[in-house]
């Protein structure tokens, strides 16, 4: 590695690369920190603008679900105008919404927020990885800044906790919101002179049809899984998914007809491709899933401060800063074909030890370690495939198709093992005597509501909530810590045979 210059003859990346790669951090950080620092905040969130259950949902998938709809279209639209242009006004758009976002006082104002959000974060992420391509030349040096790249990611996501802990357990939880200052003035300042402008494609215009078709085909099925959760089977709810299903497929039709796609469709035709982007979108979605339900676990079943819960995920965190970056050595002498299916049954272990254990202090604390070491893993093996094995003239488009999986697995991760948990819990809540009509719909949309009826009744009758509450949460993340560990067997088998048909070393 050379510490001199910017970049040598022979494409070894001098000082200001690596500088470079320290200030695109920063909004990997800050993106994926965001996915679930909400998760810690929700029991404050609740309390100051009392959410109803779908609301909560939307507060936390509102953000997740925009980026996802729009991180193809801004990898294609920074393709075409530079990804750090792109990325220096998405920062700045992020900054000033963060900001208005802390100072909602309803639960429509935050969903809003946190849409807006979405949109300035989804100039962010692609850019990332794009650029990196710009910056490293060298191969070996690249899958290095892969790997960094791919541990903040995982770190970004595991930290959400942590960050939020600390934060609530001093300020309120508008305090959340405003993190994105102090992060991302740094890049504003110093992003423009370390980073290089990407190379343009002008060829070709952005179709917006195709940018609403995506957005459709996301909203449309994400909407009806939650309707499903929440209000159990209905004729919208099959509406809703028939709508997000037809755009979807109308979408995929058109990408193939387009001369410029917005998504490059041909791209999934390469299994080591299309292996890497499905084992992305499952292991962000098993790790914000546990997240989603450890975070409420701690610190309403177990009573536990939002600091103190938050320490109690860290060596889990410790453990991914590590594994992200040692698992480059291993990655270049274990095939990937027998290397990323063992790291994400590894990842997916984490479920299984619950649903065979029980959840406790103790098991939670073993169970997101072990998420960790396979999350974080697989976050630098499978980006290094997806970029490795695309021409360099697609590493945008192959960016931000990876940044959808990522996203996509974080909306998953809430919508269906959080929608499981909501509808588990709710089918197994035992209400005492005497509870209203208006506490029943209270208690049954939420924990955190069961909890607050319990407050408003006598002794007994509130004793009798909480037990029944807890339980009927406990054995709902069993049940649905069973099925995920169905779900990721099926998967490990389903990337195994993709990179070993495609013979990726």
């Amino acid at each position: 590695m050379s510490f001199n210059g910017t970049t040598k003859t022979n494409d070894q990346a001098g000082l200001r690369n690596w500088l470079g790669l320290l200030i695109l951090m920063l909004p990997v950080l800050l993106v994926t920190v965001d996915n679930t620092i909400l998760g810690f905040a929700l029991p404050k969130i609740a309390s100051a603008l009392e959410p109803s259950a779908n609301q909560q949902l939307w507060i936390i998938d509102a953000y997740a679900l925009v980026l996802a709809g729009l991180l193809v279209s801004m990898g294609s639209i920074g393709d075409r105008i530079g990804h750090r242009f792109l990325l220096l006004f998405g920062s700045l758009g992020f900054t000033i919404v963060s900001v208005l976002t802390a100072l909602s006082t309803s639960p429509e104002q935050l969903i809003i927020g946190r849409a807006a959000l979405g949109f300035f974060g989804a100039m962010l992420m692609p850019s990332t990885l794009a650029l990196i391509s710009s910056l490293f030349k060298n191969r070996e040096q690249r899958r290095l800044a892969v790997a960094i790249w791919a541990t903040t990611l995982t770190v970004g996501s595991a930290l959400g906790p942590v960050v939020g802990g600390v934060l609530l357990q001093y300020f309120d939880w508008n305090s959340i919101f405003l993190l994105a200052v102090p992060v991302l003035i740094p890049l504003l300042i110093f992003g423009a002179i370390l980073l290089p402008e990407s190379d343009k494609n002008n060829t070709g215009t952005i179709d917006i049809y195709s940018i609403l078709l995506s957005i459709i085909a996301m909203t449309g099925i994400v909407y009806a899984i939650k309707q499903l959760a929440s209000n159990g089977f209905e004729i919208s709810v099959v509406l809703e998914f028939l709508i997000g299903f037809i755009a979807g497929v109308l979408f995929v039709r058109r990408q193939k007809k387009l001369l410029t796609p917005l998504m490059d469709i041909s791209l999934f035709s390469n299994g080591v491709f299309t292996g890497s982007i499905i084992v992305n979108l499952l292991s962000l979605g098993l790790l914000i899933g546990f997240v989603f339900f450890a975070t409420q676990f701690l610190q309403i079943v177990l009573d536990m401060k939002p600091i103190s819960a938050s320490l109690a995920l860290v060596p889990g965190q410790i453990i991914a800063i590590f594994v992200g970056i040692l698992i480059v050595p291993v990655a270049q002498r274990v095939p990937t074909y027998w290397l990323v299916p063992v790291l994400l049954a590894l990842a997916g272990s984490a479920f299984f030890l619950i649903a065979c254990i029980g959840t406790y202090l103790t098991s939670i604390v073993i169970a997101f370690a072990l998420l960790n070491i396979g999350v974080g893993a697989i976050a630098s093996v499978s980006n290094d495939l997806v970029l490795s094995s695309v021409p360099s003239s697609k590493t945008g488009a192959a960016s931000a198709i990876s940044e959808t999986a990522y996203e996509v697995g974080v909306v998953l991760g809430t919508t269906i093992l959080g929608g499981l948990i909501t509808a588990f819990y709710r089918l197994n809540l035992t209400l005492p005597d005497g509870v209203s009509i208006e506490q029943t719909g209270l208690a049954l949309e939420t924990l955190a509501g069961a909890y607050v009826v319990a407050d408003s009744l006598t002794e007994s009758q509130g004793s009798q909530l909480i037990e029944s509450a807890s339980y009927s949460f406990t054995n709902a993340i069993n049940t649905t810590s069973w099925l995920t560990s169905i779900l990721t067997i099926i998967v490990v088998f389903i990337s195994w045979h993709l990179l070993r048909a495609s013979k990726v070393k």
